[in-house]
């Protein structure tokens, strides 16, 4: 049986996890609960979220298996390591996997996703080091333990504090995006990442727009702050947006969902001089066919975001833990580990009634 013990004194020798075994597969199987070394944490892992970061390793077999994935980690202080003195058994965390060394030629200029510290991953369930959060228990490492957790405040959920990473990415894209409040800001994809983005654009006063194929989530769009929402399959998204915007089109355009002919759109609808973000365009392979002249004679600017900021960590942790943005409506399922697969499979066929969903690896049933 699992081990779903409250108390901080019993750690098991064995631990569930979903291991990624190759050929597309994941597996629900007993390992050895992982040990801590000096400055370490080891953490009970409450709950994780499945991020498409994570499913597009799994679906194309981009590393190397056995591996262990899962980095939307949130859950409890199990043991501490010898000099780890920021955190003790019973607190309640939630844990980045990257942290940059903030010394090199790519950190002092803030590109933290290019450091070579930032794409070592600092925690692990087992195995070569992926993030670990689908398994019973992650070993957390001192470089992650020094900088890249925050503690949860009483009374927030651990599935809504999964939500600190996923935020401080979308966070991080807008500060570099930097919409103003007179902007017309486009956001292209109204999954649980979309939704942050209209969220988050909001926010600075902007008025907002959002595009999704999936009425349901055109209605949370319009609670998550959109004051427009379109069906991009029914409606001629750059005629809407150069009519209500005197013929020009929009200020800015986030691209947060990735589909054949997106980011044509998302240029289509933008104006001369306007900012188009890239943020869902993570496979090596995808291709994006641009009229030159739209780039270089419309001076727009095409950009791209990837990954958390450190900067923004513990900004990101209070929008969540606030309550100021509401991001417990984007959690959707909340499924035991065993039904992981399950879990997968609506997060890659999204339904009318799935946005996030939440891995809960103390739960059974």
């Amino acid at each position: 049986m699992p081990f779903a013990d409250s108390s901080m004194s019993a750690i098991p020798d064995t631990m569930h996890a979903a291991v990624y075994r190759g050929q597309s597969m994941v597996n629900v199987e007993e390992i050895p609960t992982p040990a801590i070394q000096a400055g370490e944490i080891l953490i009970r892992v409450e709950a994780c979220g499945i991020c498409h970061t994570d499913l597009k390793k799994i679906e194309y077999n981009l590393l190397e298996p056995p591996r262990i994935y899962g980095h939307e980690t949130a859950g409890v202080v199990a043991a501490v390591g010898a000099g780890a003195t920021k955190f003790k058994p019973g607190d309640r965390v939630v844990a980045f996997h990257h942290i940059p060394c903030l010394e090199c030629f790519y950190c002092r200029r803030k590109l933290y996703a290019q450091c070579p510290v930032y794409k070592r991953v600092g925690i692990t369930a087992g195995f070569e080091p992926a993030g670990g959060g689908f398994s019973q228990y992650v070993r957390v490492m001192d470089w992650i333990v020094e900088r890249g957790v925050e503690k949860i405040p009483e009374g927030v959920s651990f599935e809504r504090a999964t939500l600190v990473e996923p935020l401080n990415t979308c966070l991080k894209a807008v500060v570099q995006c930097d919409p103003q409040p007179e902007d017309f800001v486009v956001v292209m994809g109204q999954g649980p990442i979309g939704l942050m983005f209209t969220m988050l654009a909001h926010r600075t006063g902007s008025k907002v727009a959002a595009t999704d194929t999936i009425a349901e989530r055109r209605e949370i769009a319009a609670r998550c702050g959109a004051e427009l929402a379109w069906d991009p399959r029914t409606e001629d998204i750059a005629g809407q947006v150069k009519k209500l915007t005197g013929g020009r089109g929009a200020d800015l355009v986030i691209v947060a969902a990735s589909a054949p002919g997106i980011v044509e759109q998302a240029i289509a609808c933008s104006r001369p001089g306007a900012r188009i973000l890239l943020f869902a365009q993570t496979s090596a392979t995808e291709r994006i066919e641009a009229s030159g002249a739209d780039i270089c004679v419309g001076e727009r600017i095409l950009f791209g975001s990837y990954s958390a900021s450190v900067d923004l960590q513990a900004e990101s942790a209070r929008l969540v833990f606030s309550g100021e943005l509401p991001v417990e409506e984007l959690i959707s399922h909340r499924l035991p580990l065993v039904k992981i697969r399950s879990g997968f499979d609506l997060a890659l066929h999204p339904g009318p009634k799935s946005l996030k969903i939440i891995v809960q690896p103390q739960r059974w049933s």
